[in-house]
């Protein structure tokens, strides 16, 4: 189990359900992670945690953002990102969101079809544009890939089109698929990549960055049935800095590299405090009798993958005491709203309204929660930094030192380029 001695805590002061996310601890995972992979800069992926302070917080360790949205771009800019490392990561854009994100200043899109690029020549001329490769997603928890990516050949015909239609033909991408848990599939996009550089630079297509996309893995969850994660983490830091070399070596030019973490940077540092809303004992129809532990939140409120993985849990009331198996689900009338195949030890004693910790459930515990399926509403956050302490943007803490710091103003715009990010925001949230 991995939890930090500040985010425990955190949990153990909590009298209430709610979010905690511990921000020196998710800015050292942004540094450890600079240092595993030098040369290499940050565009965090905003849709596993778009928390304000955790954004701001990253913003001043220099880190970039990966948005899927003009509402995301806004956000980013006003967590305080210089708009030259915001990026329009989504390859599935309408003509009025590009137009939004051109506005807003953003200059470099990501794509995989014929039809967007068209699109992107028109709405953001002379744009920059970045090629996603699709990949097969093997060794992920969560594959990606169907609805992004394209083949080789196709990339090298969108670079080029790209180029005839006076945008600028950047870069190269992939996604290796969320959780990651292989090094190989790092290995095999890269080298698939390679050979579309090679072909570009025959056609003189001379691109500045890659994009090694996102996948690294959180450390502390587990699998569906119970059994712990272990990433090879060593060995996938070893191909990437391979792969940065060699792709280098291909390209015989300056050639920057970016990475769009998301929940390996705020997985770990994210918990929940919630609590036991009953214990109870059934017989199934099969004849054996199960138990099932259901918790205060579940998948529509801050456990959404629960059925693609298990989030550790504590029972800090029960230090010792006697633990059965049982069936972990949340409290709504869906019966999508449990874990997967696996049982879990509970403490045969817990009763209702007894604490639990779930832990490394920092990841799209916010951005997944419905606005109050069955009645059930979104738990409240806070945040943790050293001895400052806040709650969901407004300081739990009297002392100034307290306050989250205030994002940077954003780099102005041209006048023609000038749009109200604030605007944005709320007309397309």
């Amino acid at each position: 189990m991995y939890v930090t001695t500040a985010l425990r805590t955190a949990l153990a002061a909590a009298t209430e359900d709610q979010i905690v996310f511990d921000l020196a601890g998710i800015a050292e995972r942004h540094a450890t992670l600079l240092r595993e992979l030098p040369g290499l800069s940050v565009r965090f992926a905003m849709k596993a945690c778009p928390v304000d302070e955790v954004l701001c917080t990253l913003a001043q360790q220099g880190a970039g953002f990966d948005a899927a949205s003009p509402a995301e771009i806004a956000q980013a800019i006003s967590a305080g990102a210089p708009i030259d490392t915001i990026h329009f990561g989504n390859t599935i854009k309408s003509d009025q969101h590009i137009a939004d994100a051109y506005r807003l200043g953003v200059r470099d899109f990501a794509t995989d079809s014929m039809e967007d690029v068209r699109a992107i020549a028109r709405h953001a001329p002379g744009a920059r544009v970045f090629c996603r490769l699709a990949t097969d997603g093997e060794g992920a928890l969560w594959g990606l890939s169907r609805k992004f990516g394209c083949t080789p050949s196709d990339a090298v015909r969108i670079m080029a089109a790209a180029r005839a239609a006076g945008l600028t033909p950047a870069g190269l991408s992939f996604h290796v698929g969320s959780q990651q848990m292989t090094a190989e599939a790092w290995r095999s996009a890269i080298d698939r990549l390679a050979g579309v550089l090679t072909a570009l630079g025959r056609r003189g297509i001379r691109l500045d960055h890659i994009n090694l996309g996102g996948g690294l893995p959180a450390l502390g969850c587990l699998d569906r049935y119970g059994r712990r994660l272990n990433p090879p983490l060593d060995k996938i830091f070893a191909v990437i800095r391979e792969g940065m070399q060699q792709l280098r070596a291909i390209a015989g030019t300056p050639l920057d590299f970016l990475m769009e973490p998301g929940r390996h940077l705020v997985a770990d540092h994210g918990a929940i405090r919630a609590h036991v809303a009953r214990l109870s004992a059934r017989e199934q129809l099969g004849g054996e009798r199960a138990h099932w532990l259901y918790l205060s939140c579940g998948k529509f409120n801050g456990l959404y993958e629960m059925d693609g993985l298990q989030y550790p849990l504590v029972f800090p009331t029960h230090s010792g005491a006697h633990y059965i198996p049982a069936v972990i689900a949340g409290p709504t009338c869906d019966s999508d709203d449990a874990y997967g195949p696996g049982l879990v030890l509970v403490p045969e004693a817990a009763a209702s309204g007894d604490p639990v910790w779930i832990m490394s459930c920092g990841a799209y515990a916010t951005s997944y929660t419905t606005q109050g399926f069955n009645g059930f509403s979104p738990l409240p956050y806070t945040w943790i930094d050293g001895d400052r302490t806040g709650r969901g943007g407004a300081p739990l803490t009297a002392q100034p030192a307290a306050q989250p710091p205030a994002p940077a103003p954003a780099p102005a715009q041209p006048p023609a380029q000038q749009l109200d990010a604030a605007a944005i925001a709320g007309g397309l949230a």
